[in-house]
């Protein structure tokens, strides 16, 4: 009877389809009515033994599965695992280091580390090390005394401690983007860039700590120096693990790691907003919704840039837009690292122009005299003037000091002396500025691209030559350098002094200058060596490309082993928006037209 009611009901239809059912099952609901005892018995007996089958064939299948499956990745995807130890791997990252010993010692005495073989999880352990050993550092700058009457000094600690402070937060920025979610944390080449970025920060936040203690009393950078070697060291080892982590998977035969190498990379930062929203800000000033107003005369909200930049949130992640009215605002401005999505719009580059005076002749170290400091990721600046006004004879004062990753400055200009535009550090791009200033007035360790900016070296002082780059690559892993494309280069008032495009500021030094129009005002020999009558190590990289104009003729150029007045294409292109920052994702978003390489010009 239980079977019949479990017809009762069904559609004449879904009765008459059991017409093609074995023998023996009809027979056991022939004439839908009274069942035989006998026939019923038999099908709940056959029903139960094919229902066992069936599992039992399930359970075997999952085994063999298993065992498939085990045997693969045995084979194909991690023979490291059984045959090298977690000494064998510690060693295979090291050896791409600088400093193989020190990178040995230190992550295989880290906690857990004699647990693991797997390069990705070393890599962590190396990345911790080098924050502990920062940390130290950072608690020591407050204890040295300083003497009253040098506040170069004084300043130049204060500067360390908050470059340490950076420093650190790449380090666990590069952590953090290691212990996300399973997708997130595959090593991507995207996310290899983001980690070699932020790492060539942390080498440059520590260098730029001992280059401030230029002019200070005492042995108090020697002492310095000597407490840095380890967290100096190990900042090193991570960014040459990361950077060769490709040749050590290979080496050490991790092949499923390689496949997820070859995925697609996801954005790691918040969305700044839509490309369309952002191309519309940037299309007509009128379209942009400012959440504060900046005006002198009390027609805003706020008379002051600094009270704009105190309404902006912590870590925003939507846009937050500051208009700023024209006039000259005499004010040191500074948009630190917890100000993110920061959008700056004046009424023009030579109308709204933020001026300061701070300068290294009076006492303040070169990285803290700027008019405006931006750390907070994802700024963007269009038609602002930033001035520093101190003059010629205070020598080293900054206009802008950059240290924002992903910011993009749009029609702007950048006005002082000597050491005009700090291009500190992390990916920075600049279209359709002006430029002018004197000694070294374009410099720092970022990843930077100028392009369709006017250069304009101006009169130095009378004992001085005009040097218009001054790159500071410290470390050979680092993804840093200077590019200069389709830009021109003209001077800005009568010189008398001779201009040089650059001169190699560190051991690495990277800067081209491509597709340009020089002008005369550049010297025949092009380049000038840090120290004059030396010839650069061997080790920087400088090169020209496809320039035109009176002043681009490679005939009288320096010879130095580390320059080269011709390059291909390829090399050229190494140095474009798509190759070099990665741009061609992220510049697009502010609505700002650019060339993503060496012919195509992408509208925003």
């Amino acid at each position: 009877m239980e079977t019949i009611k479990s017809f009762k009901g069904l559609p004449l239809d879904t009765i008459k389809s059991f017409k093609g059912l074995p023998m023996d099952t009809m027979k056991s609901f022939k004439g839908y009515g009274k069942v035989n005892e006998a026939d019923d018995r038999e099908f709940r007996r056959k029903t139960r033994k094919r229902l066992i089958i069936i599992a039992v064939s399930a359970v075997l299948l999952v085994a063999i599965v298993g065992i498939i499956i085990g045997v693969m990745v045995s084979k194909h995807g991690n023979n490291a695992s059984s045959s090298t130890t977690p000494s064998d791997s510690i060693k295979a990252m090291c050896s791409v280091t600088r400093y193989p010993d020190s990178c040995y010692s230190s992550i295989s005495s880290a906690k857990g580390a004699n647990l693991t073989n797997d390069p990705e999880e070393l890599f962590k352990f190396s990345l911790t090390v080098a924050a502990d050993a920062l940390s130290k550092i950072s608690a020591l700058t407050d204890t040295f005394t300083i003497p009253s009457n040098d506040k170069r000094l004084e300043e130049a600690l204060k500067d360390c401690k908050a470059l340490f402070d950076d420093a650190i937060d790449r380090l666990n920025d590069s952590l953090a983007s290691m212990q996300a979610g399973h997708e997130e944390k595959i090593l991507t080449p995207s996310k290899i860039d983001d980690l070699k970025t932020w790492l060539s920060a942390a080498v440059t936040d520590q260098e730029t700590c001992l280059d401030g203690f230029e002019g200070t009393t005492g042995d108090i950078k020697v002492k310095m120096e000597k407490a840095m070697v380890d967290s100096m060291h190990f900042t090193s080892n991570s960014l040459a693990i990361v950077a060769g982590i490709l040749g050590i998977l290979e080496k050490l035969n991790f092949p499923i790691h390689r496949k997820l190498l070859a995925t697609t990379a996801t954005v790691h930062y918040p969305v700044w907003a839509t490309t369309a929203q952002r191309r519309a800000l940037l299309q007509d000033s009128r379209r942009w919704t400012p959440n504060v107003t900046v005006a002198q005369d009390g027609s805003g909200q706020v008379k002051t840039i600094k009270e704009a930049i105190e309404l902006v949130p912590k870590k925003n992640a939507d846009p937050f837009v500051i208009r700023i009215k024209e006039g000259v605002y005499k004010e040191n401005v500074v948009v630190d690292k917890s100000k993110w999505n920061v959008m700056m719009f004046g009424d023009g580059m030579n109308k709204t122009v933020i001026d300061g005076s701070l300068n290294f002749i009076d006492g303040t170290p070169t990285f803290s005299t700027a008019t405006f400091v931006v750390t907070g990721r994802r700024f963007m600046a269009k038609d602002m003037g930033f001035r520093n006004s101190a003059g010629p004879q205070k020598h080293q004062a900054v206009a802008l000091r950059a240290g924002s990753d992903r910011s993009v400055f749009y029609r702007c200009s950048f006005d002082g002396f000597q050491d005009t535009l700090y291009a500190h550090s992390l990916r920075q791009f600049y279209r359709e500025c002006d430029i002018i200033g004197t000694v070294d007035f374009i410099f720092g360790d970022a990843s930077v691209i100028f392009q369709d900016c006017r250069i304009m070296p101006r009169e130095p002082l009378p004992n001085q030559m005009n040097t218009i780059t001054a790159q500071g690559k410290k470390d050979p892993n680092e993804n840093t350098g200077i590019s200069i494309q389709g830009c021109t280069i003209t001077p800005y008032d009568k010189l008398t002094r001779p201009t040089y495009l650059g001169r190699p500021w560190k051991d690495y030094s990277t800067t081209i200058v491509m597709q340009s129009e020089i002008g005369a005002v550049v010297d025949p020999a092009g380049w000038l060596p840090w120290v004059l009558g030396m010839v650069p190590p061997d080790t920087i990289s400088y090169a020209e490309y496809q320039n035109t104009g009176p002043g681009s003729s490679v005939a009288g150029r320096v010879t130095w082993p580390g320059y080269k007045p011709a390059i291909s294409a390829d090399e050229a292109n190494k140095y474009t928006v798509e190759s070099f920052l990665k741009g061609s994702d992220w510049i697009p978003e502010g609505g700002v037209e650019f060339q993503s390489n060496l012919g195509s010009v992408i509208e925003g």
